[in-house]
Order: structure tokens, then C-alpha cells, then sequence
């Protein structure tokens, strides 16, 4: 195993004088750059193997999703400096089986709860810091710790341990192709910095992400709608180690038309815009298409369990898009937007705003409002306000929108990773296509996701997913390699 003087020697030499020595032969080579890729790297490189990182965007773009992200879903017995109350393991199960419905692997599920209790202390070990936890619109203080800093920070200082460590990091360095034969990978053919190259390890961890910046590919299973798809994440996935994997004898798991996405407000840009751009007005609003048709139940469930529904809804709408409508009464209910809300005095000038059916907003506005059931108002917790008579139905949170300045907000889907991957035992191995695990090749992160999340989304469970699964591929990689 190469020393870890020797390594922070390559990687301090991508300064730009000297490149690093891609002649060695590395012990686990970690594809990506994420949270999942780092804590698989930190991992492997604690239990002595010698690694290097492969991240295909610049430095200034490091960190793939990871970014762009804010929190992870913790299981806790008791109340933590950053958790309050207690989330066991039954609860968090059937949270993820309601938002999934069933479509996910059982046994990976609970092995990725039960271990997410120990992933922000393996967080902080690596240098990351949590806040107090939240309280507020998010309603997510019991279950999910939050980042001090958001994704980046928690980016930057899994980069400063992986070098501390001695992890060798190459950045613009695109993996192109796994070279694997009966399962056993031998190396990977690289583009390093625009030039051709081969980097060689006994064992490889995939952790390179899904294809959804890959609007192609996303054609085939979308048509023309996927472009109108804003990409909330890095544009760098592309999707092509998760397309080389497949068809080199790597098995299938997931749905390639299923994807964590959701409602952006329709002025954001197309690649890049991350959580800012999110809008969180739907359970407080009446949602319609540019038909001005109501299409789901806004008030279905709490907000962290049915946001990630929404992106795909609105796919699903012509051109794409959506228009959230409320008052004056919701504003405070809700995370204020980065771009500000349309106002208007009436309904029909707002629709006139969004080029909607004045008549058609009108009726479908005052038909949900003869709609409303009394009931006691309670933004923070299902509240059981609904209506009655109508199709579909406002389970929760329904009130008449009747206030003015009314409220509007253009929607188009955001895609945050596809569902679509690689699929992997509790040991992070990847399996292959005739049933039997691979000699040397692991597997954590969105590539892999697919086996836990069959369709929807719970909030922050992307890291968990990332974190728990990174440390599981690191350390076998590793053990495989002493082994």
C-alpha cells in the first residue's frame, strides 16, 4: 500500500507543475465526488488502503448533488443537541413504505435506518458541523439534522479530512469506462484533465451519481418533456459510469422514468440551481396546469413526505408546468421563494399574469372555496381542514383563499437524481446480472439508491442513503483489498 506522505505529494503536485503518478496500482479507486464517494474514500483510507478520488467536475464544482444539500434523516432513541424528541426505527420504516408504497428492498431499507444513527457522529468526525435543530415551517426538528454551513460546508470539510487522510483527489477526471471482466474490475479508462488515461485498482467503489443532467437519455423514457426539466443539482450527471456498468454485466434495479423531483419555480435556471430555488407554497395553496385543472390533493400529508411527489406531477402536466394560488393568509406559512410571488387584487388579474382562463381561475377558485369545511387551522401538523364534494379532495390545511393581495407561483419540475442504478447486497457489493456478486466492485450513493427508493422521496434520506452506504463500499472495499 502506497504511504500516505505519498499521496498528499500527487495530490499537492495537480497544482498544475507536475501531474500526479497514475502508473501505481491503487487499492480502491472511488468514483465521484460526493458525500457518498468521500465517505466512502475516508473510509477506506482509515482502515489503511491507499485511494484515489476521481471527481469529474473542476474543484470550484466539486461535491456533484452534495452541494446542494442540507440535512440527513437520523434514527435516534432520545433527544440529541441537534434532534429533538426521539425517531425509532419503526416509524422511520413505515414513513419511507408510505412514501414509496412498498416499492423498495426491505432488508437494505432497515440496514440503512439502523445505521443512520451512527452518521452524523461519523460526520463529525470528518469535520462536518450540525446546527441546533429547527423549528418552523420544515416541521423537520425531530427527524433530520441539518448542516452548519448547508452542502458545502459539509462538502469542504470531507475534502480537508480525505487529504489530511492522504486520499489522492483527482479533479476533471471523467471516467469514461470500468473495465470488468467476470466480474472482477481491473481498471478504468479515464479522460484526466482532457487527456486519455487509465487509473488501476484492486478494488473500485461507483459513486458517480444517476443520469438525470443527461436530457438524451432522459428522452427516452420522457420524450420532449424532459426538456423542460430544470436539473436542481450538478450538471456533470451524465450518467455514464451507471450506462457503462449496466451494460458490462452489472444487474439492473429501479425504475428509469422514476426520480426524486420537485416543484421549482418555473423562473429558475435549467442546471445548477439547487434548493433555493425549491418553492414549498403547495400544501397552503390550490395547485392547477396551464388548463387550469386542479390535479393531485395539496393537503395529502406533511410536507417532507410529499414534496417530492410534485416535480413528477407537474412532468406530467402539459408544457410542464403549474401555478400554485393562495392569499394574503398563507405568506407566513411557508418558506419565502428567491424570486417574489405574483400579486394581484383579484383573481382575474392574476390569471391574466400567468396567461391562465380568467373565467376558468375564477370558478375553480370559488368552487374550492364553497368547498372548505370549518376547522381549526394548524400549519405545522395535519390539521384535518378539507374539503367536500370536491375532486380531488384538500385533506389538510384547506381554507378559503378569499384574502387579498392573492398569491401566485409559476411551477416547473426540478430534477434532483433518477432512481435508476446499479444493484448492490447490505455489503454495498454490486451484484451482477447472473445473480452473483461481484469479486471487486462496490457501490454507494444515487447510483445505487434505486434498491431503497422504488418512487418517492423522503427529506434528507438522499444523504443518509449516501452517507451509510459510502461507509459500508469504503470499508469493504478496503477489506477486500487486505483480504
Amino acid at each position: 500500500m502506497l504511504g500516505a506522505g505519498g499521496l498528499i505529494g500527487a495530490d499537492r503536485a495537480q497544482g498544475g507543475m507536475t501531474m500526479p503518478d497514475l502508473g501505481q496500482v491503487f487499492d480502491v479507486l472511488v468514483v465521484g465526488g460526493g458525500n457518498a464517494a468521500l465517505c466512502a474514500a475516508i473510509s477506506a483510507r482509515k482502515l489503511g488502503a491507499s485511494v484515489v478520488v476521481a471527481e469529474h467536475a473542476p474543484k470550484s464544482l466539486r461535491g456533484g448533488n452534495s452541494r446542494h444539500t442540507r440535512n440527513l434523516r437520523a434514527l435516534h432513541p432520545g433527544p440529541t443537541d441537534v434532534l429533538t424528541e426521539s425517531y425509532l426505527e419503526e416509524e422511520y420504516w413505515d414513513d419511507l413504505l408510505r412514501v414509496t408504497k412498498g416499492k423498495t428492498d426491505e432488508h437494505l431499507a432497515r440496514t440503512c435506518i439502523r445505521a443512520s444513527q451512527h452518521a452524523p457522529g461519523f460526520l463529525r468526525e470528518c469535520g462536518v458541523v450540525f446546527q441546533p435543530s429547527l423549528s418552523g415551517t420544515l416541521s423537520l426538528s425531530r427527524t433530520n439534522a441539518f448542516f452548519l454551513g448547508g452542502g458545502k460546508a459539509l462538502v469542504n470539510a470531507l475534502y480537508r479530512t480525505a487529504e489530511r487522510l492522504g486520499v489522492l483527489i483527482l479533479y476533471d477526471t471523467e471516467v469514461q469506462h470500468l473495465d470488468v471482466e467476470d466480474g472482477f474490475f481491473k481498471e478504468a479508462i479515464v479522460s484526466y484533465r482532457g487527456f486519455p488515461n487509465r487509473i488501476r485498482a484492486k478494488s473500485v467503489v461507483a459513486s458517480a451519481g444517476g443520469f438525470q443532467a443527461n436530457r438524451q437519455w432522459m428522452r427516452e423514457y420522457w420524450g420532449a418533456a424532459a426538456d423542460n426539466f430544470q436539473i436542481r443539482g450538478t450538471p456533470y450527471a451524465q450518467g455514464t459510469v451507471l450506462k457503462d456498468m449496466l451494460s458490462g454485466g452489472v444487474q439492473q434495479v429501479g425504475d428509469p422514468t422514476q426520480f426524486h423531483a420537485v416543484c421549482n419555480d418555473a423562473r429558475s435556471p435549467m442546471e445548477d440551481g439547487g434548493l433555493a430555488m425549491r418553492l414549498d407554497c403547495t400544501p397552503f395553496s390550490i395547485v392547477v396546469n396551464k388548463n387550469v385543472e386542479r390535479f393531485y390533493d395539496e393537503g395529502e400529508d406533511t410536507w417532507p413526505k410529499r414534496y417530492a411527489i410534485w416535480g413528477r406531477l407537474i412532468a406530467q402536466q402539459p408544457d410542464q408546468r403549474a401555478f400554485a394560488i393562495t392569499d394574503s393568509k398563507a405568506v407566513m406559512n411557508y418558506l419565502p421563494s428567491v424570486f417574489p410571488p405574483m400579486r394581484a387584487n383579484s383573481i382575474r388579474e392574476l390569471a391574466g399574469m400567468f396567461e391562465l382562463d380568467a373565467d376558468k381561475l375564477e370558478k375553480v377558485v370559488a368552487d374550492y372555496n364553497a368547498a372548505v369545511q370549518p376547522g381549526s387551522f394548524n400549519g405545522q401538523e395535519l390539521d384535518g381542514c378539507r374539503t367536500e364534494g370536491l375532486t380531488p379532495p384538500k385533506s389538510n390545511w384547506a381554507r378559503k383563499i378569499d384574502t387579498p393581495p392573492f398569491i401566485g407561483h409559476p411551477m416547473m419540475p426540478g430534477i434532483t437524481f433518477t432512481f435508476l442504478g446499479v444493484k448492490v447486497n447490505d455489503k454495498a457489493r454490486v451484484m451482477m446480472a447472473d445473480g452473483k456478486p461481484a469479486a471487486n466492485i462496490f457501490a454507494s450513493g444515487e447510483i445505487m439508491a434505486g434498491n431503497i427508493l422504488g418512487q418517492g422521496y423522503l427529506a434528507g434520506f438522499g444523504m443518509t442513503i449516501g452517507t451509510v452506504f459510502g461507509r459500508l463500499a469504503g470499508e469493504e472495499a478496503a477489506r477486500n483489498v487486505r483480504n
